[in-house]
This record gives C-alpha cells, structure tokens and sequence, in this order.
C-alpha cells in the first residue's frame, strides 16, 4: 500500500498541541477530518514530532497510507487547504517508501525561541515579551553547556513515556536579531516542555540569577522541579524535521 508523507505549517495558538488528544482539539485532529472529507474515508495519521499546546510550526510532518493512487495534479491539495482552517496548511504530500517512518526516520529537530525586550503588539503570539536586561555573553555560555549534556531529565516535564532522558545536542546558540534575543537548539529528540525548560532556566543565567555552576548542578540534579519552565509557548517555534533521505 502506498505510503505518503504531509508536510504541515501551523500557527500553534488555538490548539491543544500536535497529535490528537482526548476532549481537546489540535493539528492532527484537523488534518485528518480534512483529509476525511476530501477522500471520503477515515484517517489515522503518524506524527513525526510533538509539539504542546500553543507552539507552532513552520515545518512539521504527518504519514498516512493510502490504497489508491493520489491524484497527479496539485488540485488536490488546494482542495485540502480550502477545507483546512485558516491557521493550519499543507505545505506538499508526497510518496516515499512504504516502509518511510515519519518519526523514526526524522534524524533531528530544530526549534527556535524568540525574545524581544521591546512592547510590540506586532510581535504579540509570537515572541515573549521579557524587558529585563540580559547578557548574551552568558546566555551562550549556558547553550554551550547543553551541547554537551547528554541526560535532560531535569528539562522534561513530568508524566512522560519516554524510557529515557538521553538527547544529542547538535546545534545550540543564541542570536541577535535585529530586536530580538532567538535561541536555536537542534537534537536528535525533545522530551516534553525540554526548550522551555532550557530557555527559562537559561534566562536566569543571563538576569545573573543563576550562575553557570547553578546550572550544571541543575543537570546533575536530575530534578525537573529545579529547572524554570514559566516561558510562554506563543514565542516557540518547530523549524525544521530532517530526514537522511530529504
């Protein structure tokens, strides 16, 4: 049977998360009731990344099988974005191997968190409003720190599933971007809140609350109740999912 991945573009802000939840609506659940009443038949969609309530996505993917052929023109897919809420669009669905895995196949994820110490109702959903003086010298001292941190157990919110907290940092740093303070991380895997986690606990450091010491300890400790996950999810975004094959 055919196997297709759908690549997605989300504003994240009135749903509950990415994958299908309980009492709760999210992206999945509107894509899959697009993709229902387009082909007339029902629809149960892999996600390759999680992203909680609120964060968005500039690129996300979902697959699906199919038993007949997908139509040869893109008529379809302007159908599909017509049904789909304004906030949620398919960016491109395209065949791969049957065998293709949109989670397990994903070699890493890239995130960005935007901070502007500014009042801008332009940037309000989608950068934290923080106008507290920081020191980017130390924020970066902090991000070099995760790029060799192997174990986030202090950065995962509780009631996970995972079987462990092990995640390869590939990428972490800070930026300045015209007004805005962006922290960039790229890894193998997130566990749950894991950016936010990291970003708030980060901030500390660059308000001089923390020193670099308070946060390794936090490392060490194991104890998510010691890391600062209070940043608002608005100014998340999923940026990129990476495959070896695309």
């Amino acid at each position: 049977m055919p196997r297709y991945f759908i690549e997605v573009s989300y504003k994240g802000t009135a749903y509950s998360g990415f994958q299908v939840q309980k009492n709760a609506n999210s992206i999945q659940a509107e894509v899959e009731k697009a993709l229902s009443v387009f082909f007339k038949q029902t629809f149960s969609l892999t996600g390759s990344s999680r992203t909680d309530a609120g964060v968005h996505a500039m690129q996300n993917f979902f697959h699906f099988d199919l038993g007949e052929p997908l139509p040869e023109n893109d008529r379809f897919l302007y159908n599909l974005n017509a049904i789909l809420p304004l906030d949620i669009v398919i960016k491109r669905i395209f065949k791969v191997e049957e065998q293709a895995h949109s989670r397990f196949d994903a070699v890493s994820r890239e995130y960005r968190y935007y901070i502007t110490n500014q009042k801008d109702p332009f940037l309000q959903g989608r950068a934290f409003y923080y106008p507290y003086p920081l020191d980017l010298g130390k924020l970066n001292e902090a991000a070099e720190i995760f790029k060799v941190t192997s174990d986030f157990t202090s950065f995962s919110k509780r009631n996970t599933q995972v079987k462990n907290f092990i995640c390869d940092i590939k990428k972490s740093k800070w930026l300045q971007e015209k007004d805005q303070l962006v922290y960039n991380v790229e890894a193998n895997r997130f566990l749950r809140g894991m950016v936010k986690g990291m970003v708030g606990t980060m901030l500390r450091v660059g308000t001089g609350k923390l020193p670099l010491e308070g946060l390794q300890n936090i490392i060490l400790s194991k104890d998510c109740r010691k890391a600062d996950f209070s940043v608002p999810s608005h100014a998340l975004f999923l940026i990129k999912v990476a495959y070896a094959g695309f």
